[in-house]
């Protein structure tokens, strides 16, 4: 079994902070190998169990049941992508996995999200069970979500295409987040700064508070030479989230540019003590 993925990747790939992935690796949903620095390394099947033991979680299914739930996933599990997809449905009150034709439940449990993999880009992606009872609110949703997941295929091959398509989804469904911290981060990598400080103050401006938006707005500040605005998004982002280290960690040290040494020494212990489990 390849363990092919770091940390980075899964960021990437699955839309979870680090912090979130090292309380999940914590918590023992996944058990990653260490590369030649002690690096996490990740395979197919943890990228897997992550992002359903993350999704579960939020829909507030009980940690018991979700550790009990992700073993028998993690079980049945293919080690690689199937060149016929892979997807993980909720069915009534039992989790099936369908690959290609076949379909299979790892275990039984009522659960309210399912999971697609694209082969052809190795990405998944996450599609929200609706009511139908809200055909106008569904069909909307459905065009944004349709547009999210293009995005995400197309960033490893065509990132302009794939910033258009996060655009759209937006145009879709404004409070669509992830599509904007996408976006937002596409912008910054390409060095259009303005555009992407847009698409996160948008969000911001319009009361939205979200850890990582916060934290990639606080990034795209500093390396626009704004280091008090990039101070100030952080502080906002741990306001959210106060277990999110790398947010202490570069805090730190912009408050150690600032003149602020009181600051900078308490933001780095606390990162320090964040990521200490975790080596």
């Amino acid at each position: 079994m390849s363990a092919a993925y770091g940390v980075r990747d899964v960021e990437k790939l699955l839309r979870l902070p680090r912090t979130t992935i090292r309380a999940l690796v914590d918590a023992g949903f996944v058990t990653p190998l260490r590369g030649p620095r002690g690096a996490w390394r990740f395979t197919f099947q943890d990228l897997i169990v992550l992002r359903t033991a993350q999704a579960l979680a939020d829909a507030n299914v009980p940690a018991r049941r979700i550790t009990r739930s992700m073993r028998a996933l993690k079980r049945h599990l293919p080690a690689q992508m199937p060149l016929s997809g892979l997807r993980i449905d909720s069915v009534a009150d039992r989790i099936v996995v369908r690959e290609g034709n076949r379909r299979w439940q790892p275990e039984s449990g009522q659960y309210l999200l399912a999971f697609d993999g694209d082969p052809a880009q190795g990405s998944l992606s996450v599609i929200a069970k609706t009511d139908v009872s809200a055909a106008a609110t569904q069909d909307a949703a459905a065009g944004a979500h349709a547009w999210f997941a293009r995005g995400e295929a197309l960033e490893t091959t065509d990132a302009n295409a794939a910033i258009e398509a996060y655009a759209r989804a937006l145009a879709a469904d404004a409070a669509l987040i992830d599509a904007r911290v996408n976006l937002g981060r596409l912008l910054h990598e390409a060095k259009r700064f303005a555009q992407a400080e847009r698409v996160y103050r948008e969000a911001t401006d319009s009361g939205v508070r979200d850890a990582v938006l916060l934290f990639n707005l606080g990034v795209l500040y500093e390396d626009m030479g704004r280091g008090a605005d990039g101070a100030a998004a952080y502080e906002r982002a741990l306001d959210v989230d106060p277990a999110l280290a790398d947010a202490h960690y570069n805090l730190a040290l912009l408050c150690e540019q600032l003149g602020r040494p009181r600051d900078a020494l308490r933001h780095m212990t606390r990162y320090r003590k964040l990521t200490a489990r975790s080596g």
